[in-house]
């Protein structure tokens, strides 16, 4: 399909109804599950969601074999690097080669006849029918799973082959997650149904009806109680609320006291968390995602003072510790991406002769929006500098870069103002990029005034160049 034609149908789409959106997604999906392949349905189908995604909640999905045998696992997905472990959960990125490694190795006639089953009730609207087929799957894949653990105990060479045909980093530990949480499927269904959809503030009575949920004997099974702990996490508005659960059962905010408790863990869960969250924004600075960056320091910023203002945490305490290198490794992170730029500023915005920009030059957009992504990053950082270790340097940082754009602009101006007709592009593309530096950094206001001074520069140019 040509882009244009792409475009045309993009639009069309974003001009349909939520309702009209979804149906067409819904019955797009149940032709694919019938082996109906319309041309374009694909193209289609993610447009749909692009747009839903945009203007409000993702329209149902039919569902397809895969997604629902790993229904169960969605309170205990995570959305991180397949290589880092997470106690109780599996990486999302890690479905696909599990699901490959059950069709394919553990269970592959079993698995065709499920799938088979599963898209004829789906195509069929009989949802509640391919429910109970994935259950039974599901029972009879735990089983399978168990009696395979059994055979590689002793047997290394076996252990490595299984290891191999998952191939994900930490292929046995993501097997055994999926197996337990098939075998307490019920258990935890239970526990979900009982819990809130959301939970904007665990305290008060929503602390103590949840802790009353954990401290039920369906819950308190050793092997239950992490998995119910992540589902708590899971409907958490702010995540790090985690640990009210541990200041509560021990009726102290004393770290060696939360520690003595079986909801200790939820402080390690909560630490874990912050540590995936850190490789997360390392991930995003790396790709410039704005809005992803201010979610991302807020999140990070909010978990880590309330780990040391909730509890009485020592810093020569093992939980003190971790927070401390979390804490470091994220400061190490942010004075790496902004501790240079007033040099990289300064570098972009010198006068450079005719010979160096080219008649008609102007700066390269990319190195631009480079900048401006790390100014912009620059600024979120002053927001959070105090609790993520960094005031020293974006203080620093700030302050060499508002000592040079409140002298260094006027210079800017005056190359403006006097530049060669060969060279005005060139400095007025300087010009622009300050301007939109300054709005990074300082504000619509700051960035205003140069514009102004800059529109008042080129008219005086264009005046001179009249006469």
């Amino acid at each position: 399909m040509a882009e244009a034609a792409r475009e045309r149908l993009r639009d069309y789409l974003r001009e349909l109804k939520p309702e009209a959106r979804a149906l067409l997604a819904t019955e797009l999906e149940r032709a694919q599950l019938r082996g109906e392949g319309l041309p374009g349905a694909a193209f289609i189908l993610q447009a749909l969601r692009d747009t839903a995604r945009r203007d409000g909640p993702t329209p149902p999905r039919v569902g397809n074999p895969q997604r629902l045998f790993f229904a169960p696992l969605e309170p205990f997905l995570v959305d991180d690097a397949p290589e880092r472990k997470h106690r109780g959960r599996i990486p999302r990125a890690c479905l696909d080669p599990i699901w490959t490694f059950i069709c394919r190795d553990l269970m592959p006639k079993e698995a065709k006849k499920y799938i088979e089953q599963v898209q004829l009730l789906l195509a069929g609207n009989e949802k509640n029918g391919a429910e109970q087929v994935a259950r039974a799957f599901q029972d009879a894949t735990e089983q399978r799973l168990r009696e395979c653990f059994a055979a590689i105990k002793s047997d290394d060479k076996t252990r490595r082959r299984v290891a191999g045909q998952i191939g994900t980093p930490h292929a046995l530990e993501d097997v055994r997650e999926l197996a337990a949480v098939l075998r307490l499927r019920d258990a935890l269904a239970v526990i979900g149904s009982r819990l809130p959809p959301t939970i904007s503030n665990l305290a008060g009575e929503q602390l103590e009806n949840v802790k009353t949920l954990l401290d039920s004997p369906i819950a308190r099974h050793r092997d239950v109680f992490l998995y119910a702990l992540l589902m708590v996490m899971n409907r958490l508005g702010s995540p790090w609320q985690l640990i009210r659960l541990a200041i509560s059962a021990a009726a102290s905010d004393e770290a060696a006291h939360i520690a003595e408790t079986a909801f200790a863990v939820a402080v390690d869960v909560v630490l874990g968390d912050l540590d995936r969250m850190i490789a997360n924004l390392r991930n995003v600075v790396m790709n410039a995602c704005g809005d992803e960056i201010a979610c991302l320091l807020k999140e990070i910023h909010d978990a880590a003072r309330a780990l040391h203002s909730e509890i009485d945490l020592p810093a020569d305490s093992p939980w003190g510790r971790q927070l401390a290198a979390s804490r470091a490794a994220v400061a190490g992170l942010l004075e790496a991406e902004i501790g240079d730029i007033p040099g990289q500023v300064r570098l972009l915005l010198r006068p450079r002769s005719l010979k160096e920009t080219g008649a008609e030059g102007t700066l390269d957009a990319v190195e631009v929006a480079g900048i401006e992504a790390k100014l912009l990053l620059t600024a979120l950082c002053r927001n959070y500098a105090s609790e993520l270790a960094i005031s020293e340097t974006t203080r620093r940082v700030t302050s060499d870069l508002q000592n040079y754009f409140d002298s260094g602009t006027q210079v800017l101006l005056d190359r403006l103002r006097t530049a060669p007709p060969g060279e005005r592009t060139f400095r007025q593309s300087q010009v622009d990029a300050a301007i939109r530096f300054c709005a990074k950094l300082f504000g619509p206001e700051y960035a205003g005034l140069l514009a102004k001074a800059a529109d008042v520069a080129a008219k005086g140019e264009q005046k001179a160049a009249k006469a």
